[in-house]
């Protein structure tokens, strides 16, 4: 782990001196590293308060101008994201609304269909059927035969002279007329 931490640090820092222990130079590569990443770190929360529109009045004139450019071409990023997401989804809506109206198409042709295959099986059966009332009328002794009668359906209460009623108690005089004959 240690010679690879060296190697390391000869790749970004040079090569060690010579009568500094390996520990050692790890110590300081690792401390001026931090320097390095404070530093950093402090200028861009600098950078992230003046983008907020803080701490503006240090800035230059120069620096101003810069600020304003990045934030524009900020805007015209995140414009030009949006648009494009927006325009996907209308694609997409698009390629929807071509699939559901053939689908649509596709069942309304189907449906066309079903409806004439019915109305041509239901000609059919109609014709069968008048055609077997045909034959069956003249010949008279077949299968069907017409009702001699006429078929009524009487309902509500319709007095019998046949029935009385017999009741046992006051006389009927007592009750209301018309309710009982």
């Amino acid at each position: 782990m240690l010679k690879t931490l060296e190697r390391y640090q000869k790749c970004n820092y040079g090569a060690p001196e010579p009568n500094v222990s390996a520990r050692e130079a790890l110590e300081l590569s690792t401390q001026q590293e931090y320097l390095k990443l404070k530093g950093r770190y402090e200028s861009l929360q600098r950078t992230q308060r003046n983008l907020l529109g803080e701490d503006l009045g240090p800035l230059s004139s120069k620096d101003l101008e810069s600020l304003e450019r990045q934030l524009d071409m900020s805007l015209k990023q995140i414009r030009s994201t949006r648009t494009q997401y927006m325009l996907d989804q209308l694609n997409d809506l698009q390629h929807k609304e071509h699939m559901l109206t053939a689908a649509n198409k596709s069942l309304k042709e189907r449906l066309m269909e079903g409806y004439q295959i019915n109305s041509l099986q239901l000609n059919l059966s109609a014709e069968d059927v008048g055609f077997a009332r045909q034959q069956a009328q003249p010949q008279g002794d077949g299968f069907f035969h017409p009702l001699e009668c006429e078929p009524t359906l009487q309902m509500g209460y319709q007095p019998d002279s046949t029935i009385t009623v017999v009741t046992a108690g006051p006389s009927m005089t007592a009750y209301m007329p018309g309710w009982l004959p």
